[in-house]
């Protein structure tokens, strides 16, 4: 693979004008793209190659995709191999042929040639067939593109890359096939695709060059780095991968931390599958917590207790579960107590807490207030769930369209309610709120969720879910290397990492709008589940 001299990451630029192209084209070249691919199927006009090429800096690809393929060609198919072949010409360093048109275009001077397969709606079950056509024909490098409908299609397109007969890129597009994109890294692939911008819309799955160099450290991906990840549905709003991967880099842990997005109910399945890797650790969030610990031949006293585990350690025997949540939310719980009216600071044990959710952080949260002596009341949209937990600590459940009416000085959201990119949504109106209460949020992205905002115009103590986000990350990292993190190097990657700066960088978006922070004054948009009902958030009673 190191005789083909590239990058191992190839820039995507695709804009419908030259001069945006040019634009992209000089700031990737800043940024440090060593590889770039133009797809110049985006051009809304003919492409001038006379005016792209003196830009050239480093060795480009040629695309031009079908709209079958994945691209936005809207001509007929002997203008676009004409055009290709007119590429080939020019003086691109490499071109990009379908299988299906490779033979009837011939090799030409020095330029390479990628024989690619696309695949938008599936992981066909010829896969291998396919590939070993492929092979036999004309191709530098062999690549293959398909779409993940389920984990397991990820080790399908991985083992192409680890058994490859020629260079040869093959991953699935998709969030469900983002863990291939990256292990083809690892077993051999030559090089993987990132967007220069990410609102062109080019793949799904695609990451952004900035996000690449930012949170993974690609060039020293090889066979022997150790793979972990976080798995849930959904996953995409967790920044475990921004938060680990930066760690093991401070670090110098040759690791690489992936989303893995499991289906309801394929937890147990995909986890033995993913052993071929294997997966040596895994963050286990929505909706996962439950089947970790029943997966696990090995379990700590909390697992044992609760039914619970958010984290996975591989051995020799299969997994081992322990749940870091519990520890966090004790940490959490250390701040501030409930007050009165008149300032009088309320003790835990004379205090009454409303949990929201049923599912297993709010298991951990349930636990943990009745170890401290509060009296607690769950409210979940599954009554029976809720009135199962409340019983493990005699207490009491309500009926979610009933929490409003119960008495309390402490409330704990454990569910995704306000989540990304529900962010409009708050999982109890603000009229229940009032000063001295303490309001815990366990979601943490947004950090600043409606329930938080409200909370803190209304004077009740809050607890961020960022701060139980970095605590339990920070034991899971112990737990895969042994290294015991500083917390405030991870509380400044979080804090980077959902700062309105991090997130222009991720969209390539400028936003013109104020950060809001806490302290700054807020119009509540009152958009609450109750009344919402025509939005579809995550079926379940549970947060990371």
């Amino acid at each position: 693979m190191e005789a083909l001299g590239l990058d191992r990451i190839c820039v995507i630029i695709g804009r419908t004008r030259h001069k945006m192209v040019l634009a992209e084209l000089q700031e990737a070249a800043k940024r440090g793209a060593k590889l770039i691919e133009l797809r110049l199927d985006f051009l809304a006009k003919a492409v001038d190659f006379r005016r792209l090429l003196p830009f050239r800096n480093c060795p480009w690809i040629c695309t031009l995709r079908r709209r079958e393929d994945g691209g936005r060609w809207t001509g007929t198919e002997v203008e676009r191999q004409t055009i290709l072949r007119q590429a080939i010409v020019a003086g691109f360093d490499w071109v990009d042929l379908e299988s299906d048109i490779a033979d009837s275009i011939r090799r030409f001077g020095n330029v390479k040639r990628i024989v690619s397969y696309h695949n938008c709606q599936e992981t066909p079950d010829n896969l291998n067939e396919i590939y070993e056509k492929m092979c036999q024909q004309d191709a530098d490098i062999v690549k293959i593109a398909v779409t993940a409908k389920h984990p397991e299609d990820n080790l399908k397109t991985i083992e192409l890359v680890r058994h490859a007969k020629k260079p040869t890129i093959a991953h699935c597009m998709g969030e469900m096939g983002i863990p291939s994109r990256f292990l083809s890294i690892k077993f051999g692939a030559p090089f993987m695709y990132a967007a220069f911008n990410k609102e062109r819309g080019i793949s799904p799955g695609l990451f952004s060059f900035d996000e690449l160099k930012k949170y993974y450290a690609i060039d020293r991906i090889d066979s022997s780095t150790s793979v972990y990840g976080v798995a849930g549905d959904p996953v995409g709003h967790s920044l475990s991968p921004a938060l680990h991967n930066q760690l093991f880099k401070h670090y110098g842990v040759n690791s690489m931390y992936l989303p893995f997005h499991i289906p309801r109910g394929e937890f147990n399945h995909t986890v033995r599958k993913w052993l071929t890797i294997p997966i040596e650790g895994y963050s286990v969030t929505i909706p996962h917590k439950e089947d970790a610990a029943q997966i696990s031949n090995e379990a700590d006293e909390v697992v044992k207790r609760t039914g619970v585990a958010n984290t996975l350690i591989r051995h020799k025997n299969g997994y081992a579960a322990s749940n870091t949540d519990y520890p966090g939310v004790r940490k959490c719980f250390e701040g501030p107590k409930p007050s009165m009216d008149d300032g009088t600071v309320r003790e835990w044990n004379v205090c009454q807490a409303l949990v929201l959710g049923a599912g297993g952080i709010a298991k951990i949260v349930v636990q943990t207030l009745s170890e401290m002596g509060v009296y607690v009341i769950v409210s979940s949209k599954t009554l029976d769930r809720a009135d199962k937990l409340a019983k493990s600590v005699h207490g009491k459940a309500v009926d979610w369209p009933q929490r409003h009416r119960s008495n309390c000085d402490i409330v704990v959201n454990c569910t995704p309610i306000g989540m990304h990119p529900n962010v409009d949504e708050s999982p109890i109106h603000a009229s229940y709120l009032r000063p001295g209460m303490v309001v815990f949020d366990t979601v943490y992205n947004p950090q600043s969720t409606l329930l938080i905002k409200e909370a803190n115009l209304r004077g009740c103590r809050v607890i961020l879910g960022t701060e139980l986000f970095i605590q339990q990350a920070a034991l899971q990292f112990q737990a895969f290397t042994k290294i015991e993190p500083d917390l405030n190097l991870l509380r400044d990657i979080i804090r980077q990492a959902i700062s309105p700066l991090a997130v222009q960088i991720q969209s390539e978006v400028i936003n013109q709008q104020p950060y809001l922070s806490s302290s700054q004054n807020y119009t509540p948009n009152h958009k609450h589940t109750k009344e919402n009902k025509s939005k579809k958030g995550p079926k379940t009673d549970d947060t990371e």
